[in-house]
């Protein structure tokens, strides 16, 4: 009996063994694709950033892009430009989905998500076609870019990035402790408190993942403004993609990254958010 409880041991630690051994290296696809289309890049884009070739075609170390960047009027006013339209573009999403997304999780109100599918559905279509056929609605309601450039791209900036913020707060939102609410309420509150004190710090997550969802990507933006404003509204995005496209290898990368260290900012900060929320979740 030993000898057979032995062995039924040493089988399962090898079964126990083999798939530990199988999803180990199911990681190594993920591993090579972050390597080959995340890491490499960045180095790239480092190294064209901070060196140039000198007089005898050698690579040497430089500072010129960040003095060249920092020293010019122009491009410090559209990464200026650039960050209020990212922000005034998070804030209008967020003013207008949060409540579509409370609606769409409400059941009494949407009893199907054929509702959810219509507000995603704009998603599907090629996003240089839904620039273009915003353009010409516009051109057709009086709003042409050339003569209104900062409303025209921020009508088509809200219309492309609306999708991405009502998503997470849906997800979220479907998730809200009905019982709080409804406690919330029967002690009184009205629905403004209710609102305040209760739906939103329930609804934060949803928040913060939209903002994240909506910021930057209208920062490095370049067809809307592009498109919408005639080319009279220039965002950041335009800027790398003008400095690339003319062999400004050496500008474009300092500028793209000056967008990673951005990127990086935000994350750390909503990964401290995030760890309040946890912590707060846990403590209650």
């Amino acid at each position: 009996m030993k000898s057979t409880n032995h062995k039924s041991h040493k089988a399962k630690r090898t079964l126990k063994s083999i798939f530990a051994f199988k999803r180990k290296y199911l990681s190594i696809p993920y591993f090579v694709f972050l390597v080959l289309f995340v890491l490499i890049p960045i180095v790239i884009i480092l190294v064209y950033a901070f060196t140039k070739v000198d007089d005898h075609g050698n690579l040497t170390g430089s500072w010129d892009s960040l003095v060249t960047f920092f020293s010019s009027p122009a491009k410090i006013n559209v990464l200026v430009v650039s960050l209020f339209i990212g922000l005034l573009n998070t804030i209008l999403c967020l003013v207008i989905g949060y409540p579509i997304a409370y609606l769409l999780a409400d059941k009494k109100v949407n009893k199907n998500y054929v509702l959810v599918m219509l507000f995603i559905m704009p998603m599907w279509i090629n996003f240089v076609l839904r620039t273009g056929a915003t353009r010409d609605v516009l051109n057709m309601l009086g709003l042409k870019g050339g003569e209104h450039p900062y409303v025209a791209t921020m009508i088509g900036l809200v219309y492309n990035y609306l999708p991405f913020t009502i998503l997470p707060l849906y997800t979220t939102m479907i998730k809200l402790d009905k019982a709080q609410i409804e406690a919330c309420r029967d002690l009184g509150c009205n629905p403004f408190r209710t609102l305040i004190h209760n739906i939103l710090p329930q609804s934060v997550p949803g928040i913060v993942s939209a903002a994240e969802m909506v910021f930057m990507p209208t920062m490095s933006s370049y067809v809307i403004s592009s498109t919408l404003s005639e080319g009279k509204l220039t965002l950041f995005g335009n800027s790398i993609a003008f400095a690339f496209e003319n062999n400004l290898w050496n500008d474009g990368s300092f500028m793209a990254t000056i967008m990673l260290v951005i990127i990086l900012v935000t994350m750390l900060i909503t990964n401290r958010f995030h760890k309040g929320e946890n912590s707060r979740g846990r403590a209650f």
